[in-house]
C-alpha cells in the first residue's frame, strides 16, 4: 500500500504558485506504452538529474521518470544556498559515532559537493546568477557567540579559516539587524535554483538521457534481472534503479522507503525590489547567504535584483489556510528581525518539502537488500550541493565503481510507527520555539 504523509495540497501546484524561480522548460513527453532502459532514475530534482547525467556521460542508456516536470519539487523552489550541510547531527557527533577519519571524509564530501556544482555550472555554461563568498551564521542571542567561537575553532581544525564577527562590527559590514554577532564560513555560494535545475535538465538531455515528465511511478516490481516500473500510461523495464524522490517520496514505493524519510515544510517569502535608500535604511547590504542560530532557523539573502529572500521551516499541516498563516508569521518575523523593512511589500510566498532522517544524516546507498537499486535522500534542507554530489555517487555505485561513504551509506533507520511520524513534528516545533524564544521586538 502506498501513502504520502501530507495532504494533497503539499504536492499540488498551489504550494509553489508564487515561486519566483523559473520552471525548467523542455519537450519531456510522458511515458507511453512499453519501454526499456539500462538504468532508470525516479525523480527529476538535483539528485536524479545529476545521477542520470553522470550515468549517461559514462555511456549508460538512462531513462528518468518525473511525476511533474524536472525541478518542480524542492530543487526548483529552495533558497538557492549551495553550501556545506546535509546533516543536522553535527561534526562532533559524527566524529564520535564514525571516527575522525570518517568525519574528515564527510567534510571533504561537503567541500567536493560545492566544487561539483561549480564545475557543472562552468562545464555546461549554466548562468545561475551566482554570488556570495560562503555563508554567514548569525547569533540570535548573546549566549550563542560562545558556540560560534567553538565552531570557528572546529573549522580551523579542518583547515577552514572562518571569521568571527562581533556585534559591534556587523553594521560596518552591511549586516545590520537584530543579531549579536556572526560567523562567516567561506565555503559555497548562492545561485538561482530554477536556472540551475534547468541547466542540469538540459545537460542530461544533451548527454542522451530520456526524460519523461508527468510520469509518476505508481508501482515497482522486481523481475528476474531487474525492475518493472509502472506509470499511469506506461511501463519501463530496467536493469538498474535509482530512487531520488527525497521529501516527495511515497511510503510503500517500494516498501523499504516507508518511514525512512520525514518531509518537513520549508517556506519562503520574497519582497519586491528594494531601492538603495530602503537598503541603506536597514543596513543590510551584504550579498552573503545568511541564516540565524535558531533551531527553527531563518535563512535569507539579498538577491542580485535587490529583492530580499526570507525563509523558515514550520507549518506541520498542508493547506491553503496553513500557507496563509505561515505567510503572516514570516511577515511578522521579517519585520522583527529587519525593522526598517516592516512595511515593505512581499508579493511572493511559497512552500516545499525538505526531508530528514531519523539519525539526522543524509543517505546514499542501497535500497535494502535489492540488487542493483540505490537511493539518495534526506539532506535536511541543504540539498543543492549535497543532492548533486549524492547523485554523482549513486551513478558511481550503479557503474560498479568502489565508493566508500561511511556516513552516507550506513543502515538507514526507520522512524518508529511510520504512519504517525508527521505527528512527531508538533511536539518538536513547540519545543524548538520554546528553546529559541520569541523573535526580537522591532
Amino acid at each position: 500500500m502506498t501513502r504520502r504523509i501530507y495532504e494533497d495540497y503539499a504536492y499540488s501546484g498551489a504550494a509553489r504558485a508564487e515561486c519566483i524561480w523559473p520552471v525548467p522548460q523542455g519537450n519531456w513527453p510522458s511515458l507511453e506504452g512499453d519501454a526499456r532502459a539500462e538504468a532508470a532514475v525516479i525523480g527529476g530534482g538535483y539528485t536524479g538529474l545529476s545521477a542520470a547525467l553522470h550515468l549517461a556521460q559514462a555511456g549508460v542508456q538512462v531513462t528518468l521518470l518525473e511525476a511533474k516536470s524536472p525541478g518542480w519539487g524542492a530543487s526548483g523552489r529552495n533558497g538557492g544556498f549551495c553550501c556545506i550541510g546535509g546533516d543536522k547531527l553535527g561534526l562532533g557527533a559524527i566524529r564520535k559515532r564514525f571516527g575522525a577519519g570518517a568525519a574528515q571524509a564527510y567534510i571533504n564530501a561537503q567541500r567536493d559537493a560545492i566544487d561539483l556544482v561549480a564545475h557543472l555550472l562552468d562545464t555546461h555554461d549554466i548562468d545561475a546568477d551566482t554570488h556570495s563568498n560562503g555563508e554567514l551564521q548569525l547569533a540570535h542571542h548573546p549566549r550563542i557567540m560562545s558556540d560560534l567561537r567553538a565552531e570557528q575553532e572546529e573549522w580551523a581544525a579542518y583547515g577552514v579559516s572562518a571569521t568571527l564577527i562581533e556585534r559591534a562590527e556587523l553594521a560596518a559590514r552591511g549586516m545590520a539587524g537584530t543579531f549579536h554577532g556572526g560567523l562567516h564560513v567561506p565555503l559555497g555560494f548562492a545561485l538561482n535554483p530554477g536556472k540551475y535545475a534547468s541547466g542540469l535538465a538540459d545537460a542530461a538531455r544533451n548527454a542522451g538521457v530520456t526524460v519523461h515528465a508527468d510520469s509518476p511511478v505508481v508501482h515497482i516490481t522486481r523481475t528476474g534481472n531487474g525492475y518493472l516500473l509502472e506509470t499511469p500510461t506506461g511501463r519501463l523495464t530496467t536493469q538498474k534503479l535509482i530512487l531520488a524522490t527525497n521529501g516527495y517520496g511515497t511510503d510503500g514505493l517500494p516498501d523499504w522507503m516507508t518511514g525512512r524519510y520525514l518531509p518537513l515544510q520549508s517556506n519562503i517569502l520574497v519582497t519586491r525590489s528594494l531601492n538603495e535608500d530602503e537598503i541603506a535604511a536597514q543596513g543590510w547590504t551584504t550579498d552573503l547567504m545568511a541564516y540565524d542560530s535558531r533551531h527553527l532557523l531563518h535563512y535569507f539573502r539579498l538577491l542580485p535584483d535587490r529583492r530580499f529572500l526570507f525563509g523558515a521551516r514550520g507549518n506541520v499541516g498542508a493547506s491553503a489556510q496553513g500557507q496563509a498563516a505561515m505567510r503572516a508569521r514570516l511577515n511578522r518575523e521579517l519585520a522583527s528581525m529587519f525593522p526598517a523593512w516592516a512595511g515593505i511589500e512581499t508579493p511572493h510566498f511559497w512552500s516545499g518539502l525538505v526531508s530528514l532522517s531519523r539519525d539526522l544524516l543524509p543517505y546514499a546507498g542501497p535500497v535494502g537488500d535489492w540488487d542493483n537499486a540505490w537511493a539518495g535522500m534526506n539532506y535536511h534542507g541543504n540539498g543543492v550541493a549535497m543532492g548533486t554530489w549524492v547523485g554523482a555517487r549513486l551513478a558511481d555505485m550503479a557503474l560498479g565503481r568502489g565508493v566508500e561513504l561511511p556516513v552516507h551509506t550506513r543502515t538507514l533507520p526507520r522512524f518508529p510507527f511510520p504512519r504517525l511520524r508527521r505527528s512527531y513534528l508538533h511536539g518538536a516545533m513547540l519545543g524548538y520555539r520554546l528553546k529559541d524564544g520569541p523573535p526580537p521586538k522591532p
